[in-house]
């Protein structure tokens, strides 16, 4: 039992660190907006030593570990895969995009992230803003936008695309109904957009990340159409959640994650039916996989899909580093068996 706790206190002790740390972690700009930045990448081959490549529903493919020079890279809480999974999308909570293309051996394995770039994002005014009114948590895509939720000044922030990198929003809603019960450092940290011909008619919807109703879930919100309204996520603690992707099936997946002095850090991943998604109904998950130190895992924050050539459906999670010398910026990619 002793060894157990102390296991735990190490799985912990970055993010007393981070937290320390917060003002260095979190201030200033980490690269001159746009500049090209080379990132050097360490390959993972195992995602728990020893454990095989099954993990739940999930197979392990591979995976890197992620720097760049001078630290810039890092703070990263959402990822959206585009061109077929052969390039991305990021935010970072410290107010900035992420765009990079993902590299490949000849085997098809991750091997590196090439053409990394990160721009400032800009505000309502067309400025950059600070941690407190550009705190980047979760990001959605259509054909004409890139959007933005934020935590703080809670807002959903609408970007041109193409050109999202050097634009200001061309619009902003506030989250349905429920602005006033969003915590500051808990607010909409999944943002999701549902298909067109689904019940939910292509609206946005969110998930809170530890904004919870009163029996303890977590508070979601449909933006527009007839289902407009707040749902709940039931929550299983003491995981809280961190990112999802809506899946062609008719599902959607959300990234959870947990650390304590007394849980440790872990990621889970759990599925969801869209259909569930109603006015006032509390929406129930299946887990499809769980990961717990000593696994390869970190702060895990950002969550996306792609088709494979195979056909499989293929995930790639990442991790926020906090811009912390003792934490990771990891790139794992598992297969979603059937």
């Amino acid at each position: 039992m002793a060894s157990k706790k102390l296991l735990s206190l190490l799985a912990y002790l970055p993010f007393v660190i981070a937290g320390l740390g917060f003002p260095m972690a979190f201030g200033g700009r980490p690269a001159e907006t746009g500049q090209l930045l080379p990132v050097k990448a360490m390959a993972i081959s195992e995602f728990r030593p020893g454990a095989g490549k099954l993990f739940g529903r999930l197979e392990f493919m591979g995976g890197l570990s992620l720097a760049t020079p001078k630290g810039e890279m890092g703070a990263v809480s959402s990822i959206r895969l585009i061109d077929g999974g052969k390039r991305f999308i990021s935010v970072m909570d410290t107010g900035h995009w992420a765009t990079g293309a993902i590299d490949r051996d000849g085997k098809g394995a991750l091997s590196g992230v090439s053409d990394y770039r990160i721009y400032d994002m800009l505000g309502r005014n067309g400025r950059p803003g600070d941690k407190q009114h550009m705190d980047a948590e979760g990001m959605a895509l259509d054909e004409s936008h890139v959007y933005v939720s934020y935590e703080g000044d809670h807002r959903i922030d609408a970007y041109p695309r193409p050109g999202f990198e050097t634009a200001k929003p061309v619009s902003t809603e506030r989250p349905v109904l429920t602005a006033g019960r969003l915590r500051n450092n808990g607010g909409m940290e999944t943002l999701l957009k549902a298909p067109d011909d689904s019940a939910l008619q292509g609206a946005l919807f969110y998930v809170a990340e530890r904004s919870y109703d009163r029996m303890g879930n977590f508070i979601a919100g449909v933006q527009s159409g007839s289902l407009k309204g707040n749902f709940s996520i039931e929550r299983a603690a003491p995981y809280d959640v961190t990112d999802g992707v809506v899946l062609d099936d008719g599902s959607f997946l959300l990234l959870e994650r947990k650390f304590g002095l007394q849980s440790g850090i872990g990621m889970r991943i759990r599925r969801f039916k869209l259909d569930d998604i109603k006015p006032g109904a509390l929406v129930k998950g299946d887990v499809v996989m769980e990961g717990v130190f000593p696994a390869q895992i970190d702060n895990m924050e950002g969550i996306d899909a792609y088709k494979a050539d195979d056909g499989s459906t293929r995930l790639i999670v990442i991790s926020d580093d906090n811009h912390n010398l003792l934490e990771r910026n990891l790139m794992l990619e598992f297969k979603l068996m059937p």
